[in-house]
């Protein structure tokens, strides 16, 4: 009897661990999806006066996934912030692979995006005591190829603006309304 019990407990544990990891895979692509989605949106690509490619959709998640960090970046969410980080660049790393790169060539593209993004976060940072100008300067930096930065720093001042008023877990509970 006793050890019908334990196999008992150590299949409920098991299972709680399987759930655990699964719903954290959920919502870590629930994070990922969202942005992606948030980078999918058309009015962003009006200002680019050429087709838009999969660098310029890169720029666009990596600079929208920048004030997803800014945002939520505190104690309490460090360990979960860590893993949608891993879990993103992860995602693109496979992206990268689809597209048909070699090895070496993802590790390079991917080295450069890891720069990119952090050289993201760090302009960012201090966005929200920032003039407009040295917002533009900053948006200018990373989005060369579109033409009407105005609207874009709009845009992202409103992403900032509605990231600020939400918590991390209604992020991830949430569906992007674009």
């Amino acid at each position: 009897m006793t050890t019908f019990l334990n196999e008992q407990f150590a299949t409920i544990n098991e299972s709680k661990i399987i759930y655990s990891i699964l719903y954290m895979t959920n919502e870590l692509l629930d994070v990922y999806n969202n942005l992606i989605n948030y980078t999918r949106n058309k009015d962003l690509y009006k200002s680019l006066e050429r087709e838009d490619d999969f660098s310029d959709r890169l720029t666009l998640f990596l600079l929208h996934f920048s004030f997803f960090l800014k945002n939520y970046k505190n104690e309490e969410n460090k360990v979960k912030l860590q893993k949608i980080y891993d879990f993103n660049f992860r995602q693109l790393e496979l992206s990268i692979r689809e597209i048909g790169y070699g090895d070496q060539s993802i590790n390079k593209k991917m080295k450069d995006y890891l720069n990119l993004f952090h050289s993201m976060v760090s302009e960012i940072h201090f966005w929200d005591e920032l003039t407009k100008e040295e917002k533009l300067k900053k948006i200018s930096h990373f989005l060369g190829d579109f033409n009407k930065i105005d609207h874009l720093l709009e845009y992202f001042e409103n992403f900032n603006h509605e990231l600020s008023k939400k918590t991390l877990n209604s992020f991830i509970k949430s569906v992007s309304k674009l």
